[in-house]
C-alpha cells in the first residue's frame, strides 16, 4: 500500500509546504475523529485542469469512539464528482459542507461532511467526515461536548489555523480523548469535564467538581514542583490566547502523575476557550521507575561480579608466583586468563541498559591481551575482522570464552618457540547465524587429530560451551596451504 506522500507524490503537484500541511493533518487527525465519532477520509483532487471532476483517497482513520463506517481500506479509491458531489462543492465555497439525507454505503446508513483543508489561503484537499447512522446514540452530555469540540476543530481546518505550521513532535504520545477531555470557555473557565479528565484531577488532589473553575490557577496550586506548576499553568492560559502546546508531564502534591496538552479553539478566528487533554499515568510512572530500578539492580550486581571475579584472578596470579612446579603456574596462569575473560564480559554487561553486549568492542578488548600473555616467546599478531555486532547476555560469555580458548591454542600450538606469525579472528553475521572463523599460519594439526577424542582441557570447554550454551557447531581443519582454520556457527534466532 503506497504512503500518503507517494500517493500525493504520484497523482498531485502539490508543493513541499502543502505536503507537508496534508501530512500535519493526518498526525492530529485521530482527535478529531474520536470527538466526531466518525471515520475520516482525506481526498485530493486528480486529473488535468481546473475541473474537479475526479478525486483521489489518500487517507483514512477510523475512530476509536464509534463502529466504523468504512470497515475496508478505502486508500487509493477514486471517486466522480457525481458520486460524491460535496467534494467539489467544499472547494469552491470554501466551506463546510453537510449532505441533507444520508448516503447508502454496503447497506448502511452514512451521513457525509466535507471540510476543507486550507492553507495558505488555499484550499490543497477534502476531508469527509462519514458517520455511522445505524447506530443509535444517545445525546448525552458528553456527546453534545464532543461534537461541538470537532465542530470548532473541523471548521479552523477550513480557515486553515489547523494544525498549527509547527507540528509537536510528540503528538502520537499525548493524552487522547478517551483519556480525559476538558473544555475551558474564553475566560479560562472549565464548561465540560469528561469522567475520566474529573478522576484524573481527583487523584491529584481537587475533590470538588471542575465545571466553574478557572482550570490554570487551580492546576498550578495542585501540582508539587513550582516550576512545574508555572509552565502548565502557562501553557493553559496560552491556548486560551491561540497559542498551541506541547505534551507536558507533571506531578502533584499526592504524588499523582499527569499528561497534559492545550489546543485552542478559535473557529473563524473567533476565541472559543480551549480543549485540554489529561491523562493519569501514575501507575504507568510507577512501573516505569520499578523498571529503572531493577535495571539498576541488575548492572550492580555485574559490577560486584565483575569485581569479585578480579579479586579471584589477583589471588591466583599471587598463587602462581608461590608455586614451585611449571606446570601449576601455567595452569593457574590459564585460570587467571579464563578468570578476567568473564569479569571483562560482566564489565560489559554492568554499562547497559537491556542485557545486551557490543561484541566488537569486548573482543577487541579480550583477544590481544590472549595474544600477548600466551607465549611471550613468540611474535604472533592476533587481530579482528568483521563485524560480531550485539548480542544478549546469554550469547555473550560462553563465545568470548570460546574465542579466548580458539585464540589460546592457537597462539601456544600453532608456532615453534621463536616463530612469528598471525591469528585473523573474523565474524560474518547474518538475521539468523553469526559465523566466526579463527585461522592462523602456523604449522597445522597433527595427523589423526580429532576435535571429539581430544583430551586438552581447552577444547574441551570449548565443546562444552558450543553444544550446551551455544547450541551451535564448531568445525577444525587443516588450512590449505598452512596453518588451521576452526570454524564456529552460533544461531541467533529462536533462543530459548
Amino acid at each position: 500500500m503506497s504512503t500518503l506522500s507517494d500517493l500525493l507524490a504520484e497523482h498531485t503537484k502539490l508543493s513541499g509546504g502543502e505536503v507537508d500541511h496534508l501530512q500535519m493533518v493526518v498526525a492530529e487527525w485521530q482527535l478529531l475523529s474520536d470527538l466526531s465519532f466518525a471515520d475520516l477520509l482525506m481526498w485530493v483532487p486528480v486529473g488535468e485542469g481546473p475541473a474537479l471532476d475526479e478525486f483521489l483517497c489518500v487517507a483514512q482513520a477510523r475512530a476509536t469512539t464509534a463502529p466504523t463506517a468504512h470497515p475496508e481500506d478505502v486508500v487509493g479509491t477514486r471517486v466522480g464528482v457525481d458520486e460524491h458531489p460535496q467534494l467539489r462543492r467544499a472547494i469552491l465555497d470554501r466551506r463546510v459542507c453537510r449532505e441533507e439525507d444520508p448516503s447508502w454505503y454496503l447497506g448502511v446508513p452514512v451521513r457525509r461532511e466535507t471540510i476543507p483543508i486550507t492553507y495558505d489561503d488555499r484550499v490543497i484537499g477534502v476531508l469527509s467526515r462519514e458517520t455511522d447512522l445505524a447506530v443509535p446514540r444517545v445525546p448525552s452530555s458528553l456527546e453534545i461536548a464532543y461534537l461541538g469540540i470537532a465542530a470548532d476543530l473541523c471548521q479552523m481546518i477550513a480557515d486553515g489555523s489547523f494544525p498549527t505550521s509547527e507540528p509537536a513532535p510528540d503528538v502520537h504520545t499525548s493524552p487522547r480523548v478517551g483519556d480525559g477531555m476538558i473544555r475551558l470557555d474564553p475566560t479560562g473557565a472549565v464548561v465540560f469535564a469528561s469522567p475520566n479528565a474529573q478522576s484524573a484531577y481527583h487523584r491529584m488532589g481537587h475533590a470538588a467538581e471542575l465545571v466553574g473553575v478557572r482550570l490554570a490557577p487551580l492546576t498550578r496550586g495542585l501540582i508539587a514542583d513550582p516550576f512545574d506548576a508555572t509552565e502548565i499553568a502557562q501553557r493553559i492560559l496560552a491556548a486560551l490566547d491561540g497559542q498551541p502546546s506541547m505534551r507536558a508531564e507533571a506531578e502533584s502534591g499526592r504524588g499523582a502523575a499527569v499528561l497534559f496538552r492545550a489546543l485552542p479553539l478559535r473557529p473563524g478566528g473567533k476565541a472559543a476557550g480551549a480543549l485540554v487533554l489529561v491523562r493519569d499515568v501514575t501507575e504507568v510512572r510507577r512501573r516505569d521507575r520499578a523498571l529503572m530500578s531493577k535495571d539498576a539492580t541488575i548492572r550492580e550486581i555485574h559490577h560486584r561480579v565483575k569485581n569479585n571475579l578480579q579479586t579471584v584472578a589477583a589471588l591466583l596470579r599471587l598463587q602462581s608466583r608461590r608455586t614451585a612446579s611449571e606446570e601449576a603456574r601455567a595452569a593457574l596462569g590459564e585460570s587467571v586468563r579464563r578468570v578476567a575473560a568473564i569479569a571483562m564480559v560482566h564489565e560489559a554487561l554492568s554499562t547497559s541498559v537491556d542485557e545486551r553486549v557490543d561484541l566488537n568492542s569486548l573482543v577487541d578488548k579480550v583477544i590481544p591481551v590472549v595474544g600477548d600473555v600466551a607465549v611471550a616467546e613468540n611474535h604472533v599478531r592476533v587481530r579482528r575482522t568483521g563485524t560480531f555486532g550485539v548480542v544478549a547476555a546469554e550469547v555473550a560469555t560462553p563465545l568470548v570464552m570460546v574465542l579466548t580458548e580458539l585464540v589460546q591454542n592457537a597462539v601456544e600450538h600453532a608456532y615453534p618457540p621463536g616463530a612469528s606469525g598471525e591469528v585473523i579472528v573474523s565474524a560474518e553475521r547474518s538475521a539468523r547465524w553469526l559465523d566466526v572463523l579463527v585461522t592462523d599460519d602456523g604449522r597445522g594439526l597433527p595427523r589423526g587429530f580429532s576435535l571429539e577424542r581430544s583430551n586438552g582441557l581447552g577444547l574441551q570447554i570449548v565443546r562444552t560451551l558450543v553444544e550446551s550454551e551455544l547450541r551451535g557447531s564448531l568445525s577444525l581443519r587443516r588450512r590449505q596451504k598452512s596453518g588451521t582454520e576452526a570454524s564456529l556457527r552460533v544461531p541467533l534466532s529462536h533462543r530459548r
